[in-house]
């Protein structure tokens, strides 16, 4: 059966989950994290700030496409029969009570928990008289010079408010009774939360004979206290907090460019100016003020949010660095494999010998930059090749690079400047790697390059070898200490050979269509993965034992996701660990009674994807920068790469599929209607978190990576 008649068979819509709906519950378990009554207080604040972050982007690329539709007339249903309208409502339903739900939690546990705690967040008027003065004299210092109130009159239009930024409407009297609107924005280059200790008494320590002591203040309010200052002459009647949100997916005219570089610059630019889809204002606004805001936003009722609570919680992440470690989850410090410490031996001459892996962040991500760097300085190395899709702000492999180049090697980067919200550092990146030589390519026309790997030639005594390095996240020093992600280094002469003809294929015009070993999209990665679900029927119905595993990030995928039912009418048992959306329904007599979906939300944000079929016994592993979604297998250049030695393998499956699927603590169970149920250990159960799991097992193992057998 092909992918034609397979997708056909099981395309009813009843067959799928709403991608967006989808979506909406997995930040519904980012919530239930913060909610945890278990969870150390400053942990909650830190997904508080995840959940509010999440759907910020949610709105900023999800729902204004949906609105997009709606508003170009579009009404084609989705493949699991929802149209936009509907999509748009139920999103809706879901979302407002989940706000709800986050602003109690702020209000009525978070904040007086972190009081208890000595660390107290206050209004402008619960400071006392000498206190105020002393904000008032630092608004005037610090503040004021910065902020530019934007009056609203026939003479003055209505002023730009920027994407996410939090404003005052202001409601002002003249001497002659007249009313006028203006609005003064909150500047986002200054702290929303001001830590007012510093201001006040900045040679004070906040711990004083064991007793805790830091005050903020919200920005905002420091604003409003003093908007006399801004408007002299003219009497404040009232003053309300709000902030919009603006459709940042503008699509890009690729085909029609000559400098793609230039053509990104542009998009960004564009972004400013994103039509409005979300207006979130506080409750005390009165209706005149919010019927202005819009109309000259150009939006509907519908599109408003109106709360209790603080608007923007995303900047509350700054309250992690308050330094009560007791409030905090016990810090975990990536383990170095010893292999890498071995002083006799470098990198090519380890890796010569073994495959090696890495799993991060338990391992630490010092020996990928390691191995960059000494590839940079190494004066047998002839070339290095790296793709780099979000890197960072300072990124020491970008460094390393640049002094490869620097030192008259090869090397040639990949930067793929339309990673979302990444583009303006990425595009410095390319001009600094280009500025020393580097050849620096943007990317394909059509497709986002989102395959993490990096090749290193070297001269050596017997020829010339190669070496390198693949991932299933991105080169980044800092998330890899926040994501869980796999890498592989080898020098196996296949997967070599594969590496470098998708450079080739990458860089310049090769039609390369055949892999010995990668597995590569939109070449074949659908068609591939087909395959191998094929495959394990087919054992069933030999008589044999069919099993699938696979732990990603999110399926979408249809044509896969009716692979995958197929498979489960015909005895194959599957498992999914899936973090994120999931548009496949588990646990359907007659259409997926054999499959298994949790998530594992926790920590670490779960990013590794790995793909295990039992394959009659001799069992196959594949490890991807992809996750089994349409915009990856079709208009994405990815990769998906075996782990060959049995260790190794073994490593996998006994150190994070197993353990990942014992897990009662982190994990959720996905239930038909689209619900999650969080799995609890029963009595006298052995309670399993497969993240601490992962972390004690790699400190008392040592970091050890295990060799070939």
């Amino acid at each position: 059966m092909g992918t034609k008649e397979i997708l056909k068979k099981y395309k009813d819509p009843k067959n799928f989950f709403n991608r967006d709906l989808s979506w909406v519950e997995f930040n519904r378990r980012v919530l239930e994290e913060a909610l945890n009554p278990e969870l150390p207080l400053l942990e909650k604040v830190k997904f508080v700030s995840i959940f509010s972050s999440n759907l910020d982007e949610f709105y900023m690329i999800r729902v204004s496409g949906l609105k997009e539709q709606i508003a170009a007339n579009i009404h084609e249903p989705s493949i699991d029969g929802l149209t936009p309208t509907e999509q748009i409502q139920r999103i809706e339903k879901a979302v407002r009570p989940m706000i709800k739900q986050m602003n109690d939690l702020w209000k009525n546990k978070i904040v007086p928990g972190l009081k208890k705690h000595g660390v107290l967040i206050l209004r402008f008027h619960e400071y006392n008289k000498k206190q105020q003065q002393k904000l008032r004299d630092y608004f005037k210092k610090e503040i004021y010079p910065v902020l530019t109130p934007l009056a609203f009159d026939p003479g003055r239009p209505f002023p730009y408010i920027s994407n996410l930024s939090l404003s005052l409407a202001v409601l002002v009297k003249k001497a002659n009774g007249e009313n006028h609107f203006a609005r003064v924005k909150v500047p986002n280059i200054l702290p929303r939360l001001l830590q007012v200790n510093k201001i006040i008494n900045p040679e004070k320590k906040l711990e004083t004979n064991g007793h805790f002591d830091a005050k903020f203040v919200w920005l905002g309010d420091i604003i409003r206290a003093n908007l006399d200052l801004l408007f002299p002459g003219m009497e404040i009647i009232e003053a309300h907090r709000f902030r919009i949100t603006r459709d940042t997916d503008i699509e890009l005219q690729e085909d029609e460019a000559d400098d793609l570089l230039r053509v990104i610059e542009e998009n960004i630019r564009q972004r400013r100016f994103g039509s409005v889809v979300r207006l979130e204002v506080a409750s005390r606004m009165p209706t005149f003020m919010l019927e202005t805001l819009i109309e000259n936003l150009q939006i509907t009722r519908k599109d408003v949010l109106i709360t209790d609570g603080p608007i923007g919680l995303s900047d509350v992440m700054t309250l992690y660095n308050i330094p009560l470690h007791q409030l905090k989850q016990k810090p975990y410090y990536p383990v170095t494999p010893k292999i890498f410490d071995e002083e006799d031996d470098d990198f090519f001459s380890i890796i010569k010998q073994r495959d090696i892996l890495l799993h991060h962040p338990y391992h630490s991500f010092t020996p990928v930059i390691d191995f960059i760097k000494q590839a940079s300085r190494d004066p047998n190395v002839l070339a290095i090749k790296q793709t780099l899709y979000r890197v960072g702000t300072d990124s020491p492999i970008v460094k390393a690079l640049i002094e490869a180049a620097e030192r008259g090697k090869q090397v040639a980067v990949l930067v793929e400047l339309k990673a979302r919200f990444d583009e303006e550092n990425n595009i410095f990146w390319a001009r600094e790697l280009e500025k020393v030589g580097v050849h620096v390519v943007y990317g394909l026309v059509g497709l986002k390059t989102h395959a993490k790997m990096t090749l290193v030639v070297r001269k050596e005594f017997d020829g010339v070898r190669r070496y390198v390095h693949m991932s299933t996240g991105n080169y980044n020093a800092i998330t890899a200490k926040l994501y869980t992600d796999l890498g592989l280094f080898t020098c196996d002469n296949d997967i070599c050979s594969d590496v470098s003809d998708l450079f080739n294929y990458l860089t310049g015009y090769s039609k390369q269509k055949q892999f010995r070993k990668l597995i590569v999209a939109p070449i074949n990665m659908r068609d591939k993965t087909v395959e191998k679900i094929i495959r394990e029927i087919e054992n069933v119905k030999a008589g044999g034992e069919g099993k699938i595993i696979w732990k990603l990030n999110s399926v979408v995928d249809p044509v896969i996701i009716s692979a995958l039912y197929e498979a489960s009418n015909n005895g194959v048992k599957i498992d999914l660990i899936v973090r994120g959306i999931c548009c496949l329904i588990p646990g359907v007599p007659k259409l997926s009674e054999n499959i298994k979906v949790i998530s594992v939300v926790g920590r670490y944000l779960e990013h590794s994807r790995v793909f295990y079929f039992f394959n009659s016994g001799e069992e196959e592993i594949l490890l991807s920068s992809a996750d089994m979604m349409p915009r990856n297998l079709d208009r994405r250049v990815e990769i998906s790469f075996p782990i060959e030695d049995p260790k190794l393998k073994s490593i996998i499956m006994k150190t994070l599929l197993k353990i990942s699927l014992k897990d009662n603590t982190k994990a959720r169970f996905l239930l038909p209607d689209m619900s999650y149920e969080l799995i609890r250990h029963e009595n006298g159960e052995k309670k399993i978190n497969s993240q601490e799991w992962l972390m004690e097992h790699t400190i008392k193992a040592g970091g050890e990576v295990v060799k070939h057998s």
